[in-house]
């Protein structure tokens, strides 16, 4: 995948059922199923049925099983609710007999009310300063550890800049958080508020568990550390697009018995937050 309408194909699943739809799979560099991926589609499946124009403003989810690149994924949608104000959704994800993936979503009609938001860090580097992970494979190449020149070569829908860049030749340990400028690749369309949220979803799983790692890293990397994502939550609050770059700040609250626990939010350039993200994921040093 190199552009946004690539992203999109994959996203949309086939309807095959009243509430049931097909989808495939694309690797982000990872031999399984990329959990992203499962979310977003996930969501697709929710939300094509909710029919009285209802948002979505959070979902909660548990990756339960790896998925499979080859096989094609089966989303099962429950209507658990569709109360005055409020829409609720639970989607199972199903391959080869076993289900995956469970995700819940919960739809509110638009309303208005108070407002307060946290403010965007000040100090943060804009995206016309920073390397982008293509700038990286480029500038960098041969003399990048293999794992990751494998990982950076991988063609991607997304362009991502980092704004610190660990020496990987020279690693140490590093505070808990990460922040990354994200864009979209190619002619971003107009595209609805759904569909933003679904690939804003795709998104929100990229560069999370790095502020976790971060404080290990002189000890822990992406090749003696086994990785997953275990769990993931998201809430969804005002409108937006990708027409410009979209700043996701992470941090690591804490880490122990093989999970790391991390938390983001997600702002436009203009310092709008659109969304909140928290995440564990299984950080278990691998034995030698």
């Amino acid at each position: 995948m190199t552009t946004v309408d690539d992203l999109l194909n994959l996203l949309v699943l086939d309807k095959v059922g009243d509430n049931e739809f097909n989808g495939v799979s694309k690797t982000v560099g990872s031999p399984i199923v990329f959990g992203g991926q499962v979310l977003a589609q996930a969501i697709n499946a929710a939300s094509r049925t909710i029919t009285n124009g209802r948002v979505l403003h959070s979902m909660h989810s548990y990756f339960l099983e790896a998925g499979d690149l080859e096989c094609a994924i089966t989303y099962n949608v429950s209507k658990v609710r569709d109360g005055g104000s409020f829409s609720v959704r639970r989607v199972t994800a199903h391959q080869k007999g076993k289900t995956i993936g469970i995700l819940s979503a919960s739809f509110h009609q638009k309303e208005e009310g108070y407002e307060h938001q946290i403010q965007m860090k000040t100090n943060v580097k804009q995206p016309e300063e920073l390397l982008s992970w293509t700038d990286m494979r480029n500038e960098f190449g041969d003399a990048l550890p293999k794992g990751l020149k494998a990982f950076l070569e991988v063609k991607r829908p997304v362009e991502f800049k980092p704004t610190a860049i660990a020496n990987p030749l020279q690693p140490k340990d590093m505070p808990p958080n990460h922040d990354v400028w994200f864009k979209l690749k190619g002619d971003v369309k107009t595209l609805d508020l759904a569909t933003n949220q679904q690939i804003l979803t795709y998104i929100s799983d990229y560069n999370i568990l790095v502020s976790a790692m971060n404080p290990h890293a002189s000890q822990a990397n992406w090749g003696n550390t086994q990785t997953a994502s275990l769990d993931h939550s998201m809430w969804y609050f005002r409108d937006f697009d990708f027409s410009d770059w979209l700043l996701y700040t992470m941090e690591s609250p804490s880490a122990s018995k093989a999970r790391g626990f991390a938390r983001g939010n997600i702002f436009t350039r203009e310092g709008k937050l659109i969304a909140s993200v928290a995440q564990e994921g299984l950080i278990r040093p691998l034995k030698k």
